[in-house]
């Protein structure tokens, strides 16, 4: 009986423990996500959010689906190469469970934008990315794929 107590207490805060990270990696935007075009609903790419050197969260594509195999519509450098490895966000700072302040790039369009607000919601399964140029903003939403 003894034995079985000391099992049990030992179990518990496994368990916990256990509960704990599947609920913070559910309201964590770190992992692989979907990009739907906004337009056609397509998926366009998979993109890896990740904690950056710095400690603040930044997101590079990593499976090209749907989009252009390279970047024509960059200017500079980037123009011509490759998306697979191409950021898309970064400098993002945590505020509050939300993630903002960042900058950001779309690269089948060749803008950047001002990162305003990352934010998980439906339970950890979607991704609201809002961006703004100027006064106009836009929300896309990303759908977590593990």
């Amino acid at each position: 009986m003894r034995t079985k107590l000391f099992a049990l207490l030992l179990a518990l805060p496994l368990l916990a423990l256990a509960a704990a990270t599947l609920a913070q990696s559910a309201t964590s935007p770190i992992g692989r996500w979907k990009t739907i075009d906004d337009e056609t609903g397509k998926v366009m790419t998979v993109v890896e959010v990740y904690t950056a050197k710095n400690g603040n969260l930044a997101a590079k594509i990593v499976e090209n689906i749907a989009a252009p195999p390279t970047c024509e519509k960059c200017s500079g450098k980037d123009k011509g190469k490759s998306t697979i490895g191409m950021p898309v966000l970064w400098d993002l700072k945590n505020k509050d469970g939300t993630w903002s302040d960042g900058r950001g790039f779309k690269p089948s369009t060749g803008d950047s934008f001002k990162a305003k607000s990352i934010k998980v919601v439906d339970g950890g399964k979607k991704l609201e990315v809002t961006g703004c140029k100027a006064i106009f903003c836009r929300t896309a939403t990303w759908v977590r794929t593990n």
